[in-house]
């Protein structure tokens, strides 16, 4: 129900949040992303400055050979990866519920108000972190050499586990999702690589880090941002009354919001800068800067997400539908898909809605099956039938009744359209 534009907002989305956008286009770019979201993770103020301290720890920058160093360096991040991959395989458990849950109103509003909390955060309203005693006792084990290397990865994963947690818990509930063990694993392992990223390079050839500074906070107010939108875009996607709030005609409002937001962003950005005339007004430049941008983002964001034509003509009733296939000699097909689905959405949004697709299903009957509470007798007994074990699933018959495509994950409108045309 999310589509994840983490780091450009521009449609993590038809209808859904950052991670998702980009899975629907395979598991490469989910791993990018992931990937992405690790480094960009590394650079919060609270992980940023502990790089060249902890390198020095396990002592990568006091080796001679860099061989040694690079070796490590890539045993810690190592170390990391474990702890987050751990997590990524439970995210990945759990969501075997979470997915049918997210059918829930109540479900979702939950999961809208955490991010929104997330969101806040970033904005500065509270801090994510472990108590100082604990972090310098966490920094500290281990000691010198792989093993330490290795144990201190750990510990530095439990240290950044709440500095990383907005980022973190947004791609640890969109791997619950996904339901996926393996996908929730691979991308964690990314996750982790990306995190671990500045630790390895600086660990492997000593290299100068920038000074923290003001362009942190910019990547804090920047995730706010993106956090609060993918609040936004659960409750968008199960309420219509808050999706009714987006109007095409309101693309204007949205830039021009957008605009004035991250515009006194900028300026709050300057006023952080040491010596700036305008650090009096930092505060008030940042408080001001929220609401615009953020709804700003929801505005475009939902409208270049708007359906953009006419949709197939879909019969929601699957025995009548069947015969009316039967009794005409059409070919039939059959999509399983979930309010909470991203890959379902994006389907629905873009090869659905291509011209080719409508053109070309015409000569079929289309049947929608909404399976998010895919614990319903009704779904669950066509689940059966047509053997829809994951979502989305997209089964193609011939006039016939014989099966002879199948799709179980989101598919361009190109490759989709030739599939049909090869149906009889």
């Amino acid at each position: 129900m999310l589509s994840l534009s983490f780091l450009a907002v521009d449609g993590l989305d038809t209808s859904d949040a950052a991670f998702a956008h980009y899975a629907a286009r395979g598991l490469a770019v989910a791993l990018a992303a992931s990937f992405g979201v690790g480094v960009v993770s590394s650079l919060t103020p609270c992980v940023f400055p502990m790089v060249p301290i902890t390198v020095a720890l396990f002592g990568a920058t006091d080796t001679k050979s860099r061989a040694r160093g690079a070796a490590l360096s890539a045993v810690f991040v190592l170390g990391i990866a474990v702890l987050f991959t751990v997590l990524g395989v439970f995210s990945a458990l759990s969501g075997k519920l979470l997915g049918s849950a997210l059918g829930n109103r109540w479900v979702v509003m939950g999961m809208a108000s955490l991010f929104f909390l997330l969101a806040s955060s970033c904005f500065g309203a509270f801090e994510m972190a472990l108590p100082s005693a604990l972090q310098q006792r966490l920094a500290t084990v281990g000691g010198v050499g792989f093993r330490g290397a290795f144990v201190l990865g750990l510990a530095m994963g439990l240290v950044a586990m709440p500095c990383t947690g907005p980022f973190l818990t947004g791609l640890a509930v969109w791997i619950a999702t996904t339901k996926s063990v393996a996908i929730g694993a691979a991308n964690m392992f990314a996750f982790s690589l990306g995190l671990g990223l500045l630790f390895f390079l600086t660990g492997t050839f000593a290299v100068s880090l920038p000074r923290a500074g003001a362009w942190m906070l910019g990547i804090k107010w920047a995730s706010g941002v993106v956090l609060a939108y993918m609040g936004f875009a659960f409750l968008r996607d199960v309420f219509p009354w808050v999706q009714g709030l987006v109007l095409p005609g309101t693309l204007v409002v949205g830039v021009i919001a957008s605009v004035v937001g991250f515009g006194l962003a900028a300026v709050h950005l300057v006023a952080e800068r040491r010596g700036s005339r305008l650090a009096h007004r930092s505060r008030f430049f940042k408080v001001a800067s929220i609401a615009p941008a953020v709804f700003g983002v929801c505005v475009v964001v939902t409208w270049i997400g708007l359906p953009k034509g006419a949709p197939l003509a879909w019969w929601t009733h699957e025995p009548q539908a069947r015969e009316r296939a039967l009794a005409e000699g059409k070919p039939v097909l059959v999509d399983f898909g979930a309010s909470w689905c991203v890959a379902c959405k994006e389907l629905e949004t873009r090869t659905f809605l291509d011209p080719r697709v409508r053109a070309e299903g015409e000569r079929f009957v289309a049947i929608r099956v909404d399976a998010t509470d895919d614990e319903a007798p009704e779904i669950r007994r066509l689940s059966a039938k047509y053997r829809a074990v994951g979502l989305p699933t997209v089964v193609l018959f011939d006039s016939l009744g014989q099966e002879r495509e199948r799709f179980q994950e989101f598919v361009a409108p190109e490759r989709f359209v030739e599939a049909m045309r090869r149906v009889r």
